[in-house]
């Protein structure tokens, strides 16, 4: 599922709540991005907020419906009748006024995914397993080779996102903005220190790395070990 919006706060709680309710999703800021993605993957669904910086989100999705037919659920501030009216003639399957809850979007997300058929395709299980690893987002517990993990709420957070994304390269900035819910301005040791200690619990180091990975310059991946 692909989130698309531009406040990186009400982003990381949407990010947050749709994760912890099982589903895989990327995010994105901006409406080029997601064209991008959508162009580049075809995630199975699509949350598009209109209030988008580089482009009025009527507009991305008249876009959006040029390449694709997959689901699109509109979230905005917006809530005037000829703006809905508007949305679901130019391709629209559903809108939601902000503000709104998790449980509310996801109820949505599933009723449009078993309406088109694809639900089975994009909630994934909140539990990951890599290797010996295995979270369980729902229950925000992690063990490793069947022992559990000691985390603080950010090492549970950051290594549930990598988990839920095994084998891929993820950024700093992406981190700060997800996991942190921070701009990625100038230089910052928030990941550092919290990956120091993280890899300490779970009995590897930057040296000797097993699951935590540093690709240099790049960003973090979490693997299965060799």
């Amino acid at each position: 599922m692909l989130l698309v919006e531009d406040d990186h706060v009400v982003r990381g709680a949407m990010l947050r709540s749709l994760t912890g309710r099982g589903h895989a999703v990327h995010a994105v800021g901006t409406a080029l991005e997601a064209l991008r993605r959508v162009a580049a993957e075809t995630p199975d669904l699509v949350v598009l907020d209109l209030g988008l910086p580089d482009l009025d989100g009527s507009d991305a999705l008249r876009m959006l419906r040029g390449i694709t037919d997959i689901p699109i659920i509109i979230a905005t501030a917006r809530d005037d009748e000829q703006s809905v009216v508007r949305l679901l003639r130019a391709g629209a399957d559903d809108y939601m006024v902000k503000p709104f809850t998790g449980a509310h979007l996801d109820a949505r997300i599933t009723t449009v995914l078993r309406r088109v058929g694809r639900a089975s395709r994009t909630v994934q299980p909140a539990v990951h397993e890599v290797g010996g690893l295995r979270i369980d987002v729902g229950e925000r517990s992690a063990e490793l080779d069947g022992e559990p993990l000691a985390l603080t709420r950010k090492e549970f957070d950051l290594l549930a996102y990598l988990a839920a994304r095994p084998g891929r390269v993820v950024s700093r900035r992406e981190l700060l903005e997800e996991v942190w819910q921070q701009p990625s301005v100038g230089e910052d040791q928030t990941i550092d220190v919290h990956l120091y200690w993280l890899r300490r619990k779970m009995g590897e180091t930057a040296a000797k790395p097993r699951y935590l990975r540093t690709v240099r310059g790049v960003g973090l991946r979490l693997v299965v070990p060799g």
